[in-house]
């Protein structure tokens, strides 16, 4: 199966039975900048301000700091080219735990818990133009972290 990069945009905040909440969308690689700041004071500054402020769309109205878990299926050309280490390394920078795993239909399925600002700095990374082979799409859910990782695994 061959893969290429996506050119529409498409959000879809539809609530699953559960509960949880589904999101998709495409990415455009072509118009994405990193507007990541050349500071890590600044960024840890901001890092903090952001999990210390609360969060109404957490589930059940979790506050920010509360964990969530986010699993997020990405397609593209992500399989053979380091992704699911480049996104253990982002992770664990973020303060989160999971798993990153290849699955057979050539998407990779990541699953974290952490704050949910860190999990959706997370999923912005992802969607980035700096992910290593090429990122199509990318579906994820919200739902209650479960304290089941300890550290992150590749698989």
């Amino acid at each position: 199966m061959k893969w290429r990069r996506g050119s529409s945009t498409d959000h879809d905040g539809s609530t699953d039975h559960d509960g949880s909440t589904d999101h998709s969308s495409s990415t455009d690689h072509s118009s994405s900048t990193d507007h990541s700041s050349g500071s890590d004071t600044e960024h840890e500054a901001g890092r903090r301000a952001a999990v210390d402020s609360a969060n109404s769309d957490a589930p059940g109205g979790a506050q920010a700091t509360d964990p969530v878990r986010m699993t997020a299926w990405v397609a593209g050309y992500v399989q053979g080219v380091g992704f699911r280490w480049w996104t253990r390394s982002r992770a664990l920078e973020l303060g989160l735990v999971g798993t990153a795993t290849n699955l057979y239909d050539g998407r990779v399925e990541v699953v974290v818990e952490g704050p949910q600002q860190a999990c959706e700095a997370l999923l912005g990374k992802l969607r980035g133009a700096n992910t290593p082979g090429g990122v199509d799409t990318v579906t994820y859910q919200i739902s209650e972290a479960r304290g089941t990782f300890r550290g992150f695994n590749e698989r």
